[in-house]
This record gives C-alpha cells, sequence and structure tokens, in this order.
C-alpha cells in the first residue's frame, strides 16, 4: 500500500502565503486518528487489548513471578554447591529474568503497541485505500497532517471525505459546518454520537 507522504510545514507555508502559487497545487488535510474514531465497530479494538492485556500479559507476567522465585530459591540452596560455569549461568537466568520483572511496565506497553497495531491494518487499509481513491480522483498535490496547519477549508479536510467515502456517520458539528458551506452531505445521514477515539497505545 503507498503511503501518503506529509511534507515539512516550512513547504507548505511558502506555498500558502506566496503571491505566485502555482495554480495546480491542491492542498489536503488528513488526520487518521479522526477517522478511526468514526468506524463503527473500533470499540472492538479496545476491547481486544484489553482481554489481549489479562489474559496473555498477565498471564505471562504472574508465570515469570512464579518462575523467578522458583529459581531464586534453588539457586541459594543449592549454589554454593555448584561448579562456577553453571553458577554463573544461573545467575545470568536470574538478572534475565529479573530484569523483564522490573521492566515489565516498558515491555506491556510495547507489546500491546504492537498488538494494537496488528489489529488496527484492516480499519487502516479501508481508510488509505479511499484517501487514495480522493488524492487520484481529485487531484490533490500536497496531504499534511490536520494540525500541521493553523486552519483550512472544511472542503479540503480529507478525513471528512474519506469517512463519507466510506459512508462513516459523520459527527453533528461537522454536519452543520458541511451544510453552512454548502458542500454536500450524505443523503440520510445521520449524526454520529460523540466521537470515539482510537485506541490509545500503550
Amino acid at each position: 500500500m503507498k503511503k501518503v507522504l506529509f511534507v515539512c510545514v516550512a513547504v507548505i507555508a511558502s506555498l500558502l502565503f506566496t503571491n505566485h502559487t502555482n495554480a495546480q497545487t491542491k492542498i489536503g488535510t488528513f488526520d487518521e486518528e479522526s477517522v478511526l474514531g468514526l468506524m463503527p465497530d473500533i470499540d472492538k479494538v479496545s476491547a481486544a487489548l484489553q482481554s489481549f492485556a489479562k489474559d496473555s500479559l498477565q498471564v505471562d507476567y504472574e508465570y515469570k513471578v512464579t518462575e523467578f522465585t522458583r529459581r531464586d530459591s534453588i539457586f541459594k540452596k543449592d549454589s554454593a554447591a555448584m561448579p562456577a560455569r553453571a553458577r554463573e549461568q544461573a545467575v545470568k537466568e536470574l538478572n534475565q529474568i529479573k530484569y523483564q520483572l522490573v521492566n515489565w511496565q516498558q515491555y506491556q506497553q510495547e507489546a500491546v503497541r504492537t498488538k494494537q497495531d496488528e489489529l488496527l491494518v484492516p480499519y487502516k487499509q479501508k481508510i488509505y485505500a479511499a484517501l487514495e481513491k480522493i488524492i487520484r480522483e481529485q487531484k490533490y498535490t500536497h496531504i499534511f497532517r490536520s494540525d500541521a496547519l493553523l486552519k483550512s477549508p472544511i472542503g479540503d479536510n480529507l478525513s471528512i471525505k474519506v469517512a463519507q467515502e466510506l459512508k462513516l456517520n459523520l459527527p453533528k458539528e461537522v454536519l452543520e459546518e458541511l451544510k453552512s458551506q454548502g458542500l454536500p452531505t450524505p443523503a440520510g445521514s445521520v449524526p454520529a454520537p460523540a466521537t470515539k477515539p482510537a485506541p490509545k497505545k500503550g
């Protein structure tokens, strides 16, 4: 899947404020998270992450605590009689488990982030396929993160266009702003409930 490239803010500033802006330039903004939050079953991702943390990571943590306690007890009992090499290996293995336990929060955050990225793949595939179609058909030349510009016309907010392409319910305030600007709104569109944030990483 092609990736949309976000050009630096300095370039966009020069394009917007110069008196000789190229007539072929068409600029849009896009925010992935705002579209993810509109996906009707995005709550399933949050539920799956909670289950993963509880049923997999927590079980793994408890196993490692038990294993560390068991090995540490054996080591304290038998270390004096161990050959030097075996003692060094036992210390090394104990330290490895101890390091994992001490840094468990960081490990868990990374594991949850990886799992979330995996679960979001099908959603992102739909979103970016719609985005690429809009860019191609409407001939946008530059796409920026929504927070890269102080203000951009709602008609060039590609997050809204992608949501419409995917037939997602837009928030009431977005529908009202589209109408006030004389821009098309989906026929029979139902205002979405308060936008659900995309699942937070970590």
